[in-house]
């Protein structure tokens, strides 16, 4: 930190120093102007306390004589004072560290002037006398600061407070009313603390008490209401607060009609920041507690190694580079067909992680020549395949080139990887291979056949490519998620437009997704001493899935978001049903009807073993398939489709909004 804006930080931290060059005279004279009124006010305070000791230890020996008491005491306290920085003491700051150093130098200070006392000829007044003195010195100094600590911390009386009532634990509670009384703009007024524990109701935090736990929410607040002492706002201070109890939480508040916000991180409550506090996240009330990642295992699979990344400007690949980049491969190649998402992904790395080296690479998965090109002038040693078509509607009106890069561009990375003599692929798969609907997931469940024939041959076949599969849901924010479309719907004032009353969806944050796609990379690369249930599995084909939690009915997400936003659902934003669109589903299935969803021995991954197909008629099947596609063949294309994944049931048509309308009828 450079000298000027550490000198800001412990002098003044809630002024902003300009420390320009056109500026820097009039800081420092503002610095030094603060430290002579320190000194000026430490040093009136202590001539004071020398004839007053004086007078407590001896009253018979009268208050002012002798009167050179009053400079020797002053100029004592303040030659002791330096070593303690007491000069340098921010008043308004002021806590148990500079009482510490407040006492220290009174002490010193009361022992340097009883020896400037027997120097002089003088005797001390009575025994206790440097005692005496010592206290009342601790006594003026510590009162004074403390008088003006109070005075700029409080608010003037008789202005309106708005009553505030917060949500989290003590510990968090204490941090954030200390951050509140600093920030001078605040009108706030705690009105209580409801925590998270049921053992500490009926005490108190900073005057404001505990009114009870988080499981009595709902009660605690009815009851503030009826005695009249209803909050204007409701404060989350845990960031742990999430989920179903956070969805409660909202409920009860919405019931009175009271706004629920969020505090910033623990880290930003600094000790002179203006609060800002912000809006509850949808994300916060879909996520779940974080799942302990394997870091070491990961650190091992990656640190120092060479990785690429397909389709690295996406939602998942610029996540994946990211994360990844952050435990030091050797070098990251960043595979991608579009130039300004490459551009986008690379100018953030550069940024966040500028001595990881990245090579910028513009290539089309489905060109197997390019592939070879690329890998072959820096050969990777884990390879993460995202690069897909995932959008259902495009791919189901662009099929032959869906098909393309889901399978047959899946088929040449892998095939690529193998031959420059990569040690795994991850190939990141979805919730839609299972039991398909539509053109997309049939040709996800095909890429991965291809990546399960391939990894039983490699488990089989010591020092072979591992291929390491892992499907998941959907993900909140991702390039054609429906938050994005609901914030940008409601933005432009709704309507916001959902396909289906009972639509239901799995969701997860894109952060969390692929921290647990790296913990499955570091699970199904490893080797194991002994044969565990899970490897047994992964022998058998086995694909990884990640722990997706409660499935979510989008209906409720769009009411919530509507809600989050201040505004009525079906009241002051409109909730349009469009119907089905051609190949989607009313529920996603993360398991096929064989599968039981088995869990592993890694934290966050289950493991399912669906149907596996023999490498060599799987080979075969997608030689035909490339020879189709070329040919532009659609009904060729749909029928090896078929073939290879015979729980295929492709669903051509849409349902309109009558027809849904009609179908909720008939079900009430």
């Amino acid at each position: 930190m450079p000298p000027d804006s550490l000198a800001s930080s412990v002098v003044a931290p809630d002024v902003v120093a300009d420390v320009s060059p056109r500026k820097n005279g009039w800081f420092c004279m503002t610095r030094s102007r603060r430290i002579a009124l320190n000194i000026a006010l430490d040093g009136g305070v202590s001539a004071i306390a020398a004839p007053l000791a004086r007078w407590l230890a001896a009253p018979e020996g009268g208050l002012l004589h002798p009167l050179w008491f009053i400079a020797g005491g002053g100029i004592t306290l303040l030659v002791c004072g330096l070593p303690f920085r007491m000069p340098q003491q921010y008043w308004r700051f002021s806590g148990l560290s500079d009482l510490i150093g407040i006492a220290c130098a009174s002490v010193v200070s009361a022992c340097l002037f009883m020896a400037l006392l027997l120097v002089c000829g003088f005797g001390l007044p009575t025994p206790t006398f440097p005692l005496i003195h010592a206290l009342v010195l601790l006594v003026l100094l510590g009162a004074i600061r403390m008088f003006w600590r109070i005075c700029t911390r409080f608010q003037p009386w008789g202005l309106p407070r708005e009553r505030v009532l917060l949500i989290g634990a003590d510990f968090e509670a204490d941090l954030f009313m200390r951050a509140m009384e600093r920030d001078r703009t605040n009108s706030g007024k705690i009105i209580g603390v409801v925590t998270l524990s049921e053992q500490q109701a009926g005490r108190r935090i900073h005057r404001a008490p505990i009114l009870g736990a988080l499981e009595e929410f709902p009660e605690l607040l009815r009851r503030l209401v009826v005695s009249g002492r209803q909050p204007g706002k409701i404060i989350v201070t845990s960031p742990t607060l999430r989920g179903g109890a956070l969805s409660r939480v909202l409920d009860a508040a919405r019931v009175f009609g009271v706004d629920v916000l969020r505090t910033p991180s623990l880290t930003a409550l600094q000790p002179a920041s203006r609060l800002e506090l912000q809006p509850i996240a949808i994300e916060d009330l879909l996520n779940r507690a974080p799942v302990a990642l394997d870091n070491r295992g990961i650190q091992r699979l990656l640190a120092g190694r060479v990785v690429a990344v397909t389709g690295a400007g996406g939602s998942i690949g610029s996540e994946l580079v990211r994360q990844i980049a952050s435990y030091g491969p050797k070098i990251l190649l960043l595979i991608e067909q579009s130039e300004y998402a490459l551009w986008q992904v690379h100018l953030d790395l550069s940024e966040r992680y500028p001595d990881v080296a990245c090579v910028q690479v513009i290539a089309d998965v489905r060109d197997r020549l390019r592939m070879m090109e690329v890998f072959q002038q820096n050969p990777p040693e884990i390879v993460f395949h995202a690069a897909a078509l995932k959008h259902v509607p495009l791919v189901e009106n662009n099929p032959i080139e869906g098909v393309r890069t889901n399978v047959l561009g899946t088929r040449v990375v892998l095939d690529t990887a193998q031959a420059t003599g990569a040690r795994a692929t991850v190939l990141v798969s979805t919730d839609k291979a299972v039991n398909p609907s539509s053109l997309m997931g049939a040709s996800k469940r095909c890429a991965e056949i291809y990546g399960q024939a391939l990894d039983m041959m490699a488990r089989n076949d010591a020092g072979s490519m591992r291929c390491v599969t892992v499907r998941f849901g959907n993900v909140l924010g991702s390039t054609g998620s429906v938050v994005p479309l609901f914030r940008r719907q409601l933005e432009q004032g709704g309507p916001l437009t959902v396909t289906h009353p009972k639509m239901t969806r799995y969701f997860m944050t894109i952060p969390e997704a692929v921290g647990l796609v790296l913990q499955a990379a570091a699970r199904g690369t490893r080797d194991h001493e002994g044969e565990t249930a899970t490897e047994q599995r992964l022998r058998e084909g086995g694909i990884f899935v990640l722990d997706m939690g409660e499935p979510v009915q989008i209906m409720d997400l769009a009411c919530q978001m509507i809600r989050l936003a201040r505004l009525r659902p079906h009241e002051d934003i409109e909730i349009r049903i469009t119907g089905l669109r051609p190949g989607e589903k009313l529920f996603e299935e993360l398991f096929h009807g064989r599968e039981a969803p088995v869990p592993t021995d890694a934290a966050g991954l289950r493991i399912a073993t669906p149907r596996t197909v023999n490498f060599e008629l799987v080979s075969q099947a997608l030689d035909a398939l490339d020879t189709a596609c070329h040919q532009g063949n659609l009904m060729e294309v749909m029928g090896i489709l078929q073939h290879l994944v015979p729980e295929f049931r492709h669903n051509t048509g849409a349902l309109v909004p009558e027809t849904v309308a009609d179908e909720m009828s008939s079900h009430d």
